[in-house]
Parts: C-alpha cells; structure tokens; sequence
C-alpha cells in the first residue's frame, strides 16, 4: 500500500507502480485536504480525501471546487455551478484507489 503522501501526488504507474511527483511532494505533501483544497491543489486534495475515505474530507473538496468555479466565473454566470457532484469529481481528476506496493520517483 502506498503512503498517504505517494498516493496524493501519484502522476499516473508503470505497470505494478505508482509514478510520483517527487517536487510537489516534498513541498505540499504534510498540507491537509483542506489545505491543498485552499491552496487550490483540487487533484491533489481530492486524491487525499479518497486516500482517507471520508465522505466529510470528499464534501469539502466538492465545496471549495465550486466556490472556485463561481469565483473564477463572470458574476452573472456565477449561479450556472450549484452543485459539484463528487462521482463528477473522480472522473475529472482521474483518481481512484489502486492497490500498489511501489513508487517511482520523478
């Protein structure tokens, strides 16, 4: 099982493993969900909320995605994001458990 930190900044596997992101994790990999949420890490704090499997750490992901996506918005197009479902979430970010035992570095 990879660690907490190696599953947050996986960048994809070479076969049976995980490929990660050596320099995001050395700088943001101590950060909370909520933290890389804030930070606006939204791949990052959402492979972190999957990784501790809590629907709470998933809801505050979905939240602080819309309130940058209205934010990002022109004010009158701001209503058009009412809700982040966190299926659409997975798809988007491409990140789902995976059971591998080793990293490669980058």
């Amino acid at each position: 099982m990879l660690s907490r930190e190696d599953f947050v900044f996986t960048i994809g596997y070479d076969g049976p493993a995980a490929v990660v992101d050596n320099q995001a994790k050395r700088k943001y990999g101590k950060l909370s969900t909520g933290e890389l949420a804030e930070k606006g890490l939204f791949r990052a704090a959402y492979s972190s909320a999957v990784y501790s499997k809590s629907a709470d750490e998933l809801k505050l992901v979905a939240e602080a995605y819309k309130r940058h996506c209205n934010h990002s918005l022109p004010e009158q197009n701001q209503a058009d994001v009412k809700e982040v479902d966190i299926s659409s979430l997975e798809r988007l970010f491409g990140v789902s458990p995976v059971d591998v035992s080793r990293s490669i570095y980058l």
